[in-house]
């Protein structure tokens, strides 16, 4: 059980992003996330888009760096992942 950030290399709204996901809850995640205080508006279904510049202090906090493909591999793993079909279709349902 961990909560997991991968390396920051996803570029958008002028900054670079990872993603924070647990391999053993949703709970697990939010937890975290309350704790740590990241806004409610970073949580895309099954992960919390962070910035770099809070990257440190995450890992600080006992978030687990790993490589992008390993979280996606563990997210996988635990059942948690919102596959990229899945994400269009509840976005769309929400509209």
């Amino acid at each position: 059980m961990a909560v997991l950030i991968d390396t920051p290399l996803w570029p958008k709204h002028g900054t670079v992003w990872a993603h924070l996901v647990s391999d053993q809850s949703i709970e697990e995640l939010q937890r975290f996330a309350d704790r740590v205080g990241l806004p409610p508006r970073g949580f895309d279904l099954d992960h919390y888009d962070v910035p770099v510049e809070r990257y440190e202090e995450l890992v600080e906090a006992g978030a687990e760096p790993v490589p992008p493909r390993e979280l996606v591999r563990r997210l996988a793993a635990s059942g948690l992942r919102v596959t990229p079909r899945e994400r269009r279709a509840r976005r769309a349902s929400e509209h």
